[in-house]
């Protein structure tokens, strides 16, 4: 097959410029300084080299700055040979999403459309959230119509869905490559991006592409489809190809950027590969991309959050950021002390918790109920319990999780009465309840077949403490008891919820009352919606009774609507035959 030449300029790579010797420079200048003619000469002049990960890295770094994050990008923008990127385009927007910068983000936008660029639905989602949390309903309402017609102009692109389509839609093979050179392909190096992007549920398909761009258009991969292939390989069964690619992309000069680390740590997280996660941190800590010191703590979090964590794994993601450089935090001391304590080390736990102390750090109830976890899950619950003592002697009073902890550490191990008294020694120390709690309590004492207790329970904690229960706790509870026949108490539990102010569960009482109740239960369940139930709610009773072959119940039920429900046109179709 001849090879097609063409392809989107053979992907010119960001010029690097002969600026100090490292990203962080560069960094440090912008961080420390207000934005001035100045400013340009002295990073025009500085010696770091002004590559695509540098410019992302700077970027990110000016996440809580919009300012400068315009003032950067537009000097950038400036340089001779620079070339933007979707990555880039990306970062800048989620910078600029904010009400005080609106109209320079609009501005963006428009210039990232010239440009022949989109952004994915992971940036999209990420500055809706901004949006809405700063109630910019307009911005958001125009931000989703802009997203939407990008995706259907997306979607129109013929070529992307073309390619998409052939190597998705069968093996990897010759005949793949020959429909693919059929084409004549002329490809910009954000269609390649594009099909890459399109391809991540095909892995090693996207791998397959990948190299036959390479091999068939005579154009070499520069440093944004390098990151664009490693987002896409970052996956359970292309993981050894992942790794493959990271090696080949350092041996051309090309790191990750920063920004292709995050999302990949958080996939790799979600699919549970921390092997793999600690190991791409590692190698982002020992490139000049370093992520944000608070990702040790999370990660450790991360590592230890699981049933038997590797102590290994801890040791190495904490090993690694103080051999950057750093000392250990208080949250990277109780990150080490949660998996210590989850495995049961707690002599090892004991240790850390003194070099923690002689850092000058003291520890919290989040170091405190890390222990408490422990040994509840080891099952030693009396010195749980005489943990919290040794707490208020030391002068840190348990907080409501460190209480949460203890009781759902005895429900886990069976004992209810001691669960059961550890609530009311809580209360006496004018520790009260809360949502999370009660919801734990509940679903535990179900759990070892104490239902009217769970019930008895939620009652007295609302009646009496004015606590508002989670909408779940009361939708669980309302199934349970009717699990077990128990409709008045299901009622009752009903009625709390409309005193919340929450949408009323009918669906399970339809249910239950049409194949158990009676019509007096399904007459006291339409009166429990509203003074004036709609239609559809009468429509719904009428059916399930039906549907359970209850016709003369139906027929009773059906008597007592009122006259303009008994004439609707969906109740008179479902049920003619009886209607008065």
């Amino acid at each position: 097959m001849s090879k097609q030449v063409g392809y989107y300029n053979c992907f010119k790579t960001h010029q690097n410029y002969c600026f100090s010797s490292k990203p962080s420079y560069l960094l440090e200048l912008i961080l420390t300084n207000d934005w001035s003619e100045e400013l340009e000469h002295e990073l025009g002049r500085s010696n770091s080299t002004l590559n695509h990960e540098t410019i992302i890295y700077i970027l990110k770094k000016l996440e809580k700055d919009p300012q400068k994050t315009l003032n950067f990008f537009k000097w950038v923008s400036s340089r001779n040979g620079f070339k933007s990127s979707p990555t880039i385009y990306s970062v800048v927007l989620r910078n600029l999403g904010r009400k005080d910068s609106m109209k320079e983000f609009w501005v963006i936008i428009k210039r990232m459309s010239d440009e022949g660029y989109d952004f994915d639905k992971e940036t999209y989602l990420s500055i809706l959230a901004a949006f809405d949390k700063e109630k910019m309903k307009t911005d958001a309402v125009a931000l989703t119509q802009y997203f939407n017609k990008m995706a259907q102009e997306r979607s129109l692109d013929v070529t992307v869905k073309n390619v998409v389509d052939i190597v998705s839609g069968s093996d990897w093979d010759d005949g793949v490559k020959e429909k693919l050179g059929e084409m004549k392909l002329c490809l910009s190096r954000d269609s390649v991006l594009r099909i890459l992007r399109d391809l991540c549920r095909y892995p090693l398909k996207a791998l397959e592409f990948f190299r036959w761009v390479e091999e068939y258009q005579d154009c070499k991969h520069d440093t944004v489809t390098y990151n664009g292939i490693v987002r896409v390989l970052g996956q359970e069964e292309s993981v050894k190809e992942f790794w493959s690619m990271v090696k080949e992309m350092k041996s051309f000069g090309y790191d990750i950027d920063i920004d292709t680390y995050i999302k990949l740590s958080r996939r790799l997280q979600k699919n549970h590969m921390i092997k793999d996660v600690v190991e791409l941190y590692e190698m982002m800590m020992d490139s000049p991309y370093k992520p944000l010191l608070q990702e040790c703590s999370t990660l450790l979090r991360k590592v230890a959050n699981v049933d038997t964590p590797d102590l290994s794994l801890v040791y190495r993601v904490a090993k690694k950021y103080e051999s950057a450089g750093h000392t250990l935090s208080k949250s990277v001391y109780d990150g080490i002390h949660r998996a210590l304590t989850r495995v049961g080390k707690f002599d090892e736990a004991d240790n850390i918790l003194v070099t923690m102390r002689n850092a000058g750090y003291e520890p919290n109830n989040i170091t405190f109920s890390q222990l408490v976890f422990g040994l509840c899950k080891a099952g030693r619950l009396e010195e749980a319990c005489k943990t919290l003592d040794e707490m208020e002697l030391q002068g840190c009073i348990p907080d409501i999780m460190t209480w949460t902890i203890l009781i759902q550490g005895h429900l886990k191990a069976g004992e209810v009465d001691g669960a059961l008294k550890c609530l009311t020694k809580m209360i006496g120390k004018n520790c009260f309840a809360d949502a999370h709690l009660l919801e734990v309590l509940v679903s535990g004492l179900y759990s070892k077949n104490r239902l009217n207790s769970a019930y008895t329970l939620v009652v007295e904690l609302v009646g009496e403490a004015r606590l508002v229960p989670w909408q779940a706790t009361y939708k669980y509870l309302i199934k349970m008891l009717l699990g077990e026949r128990k409709l008045e108490e299901a009622f009752n539990i009903l009625r709390l919820m409309k005193k919340h102010n929450f949408p009323p569960f009918t669906q399970p009482f339809g249910d239950y009352i049409a194949k158990n109740g009676t019509v007096e239960d399904a007459r006291e369940l339409l009166r429990m919606l509203s003074a004036k139930p709609s239609s559809a709610a009468y429509f719904n009773l009428l059916q399930s009774f039906l549907g359970e072959g209850r016709h003369s119940e139906a027929q009773d039920l059906f008597n007592t609507f009122p006259y303009h429900i008994r004439n609707d046109n969906n109740i008179s179709s479902l049920f003619g035959s009886l209607k008065d």
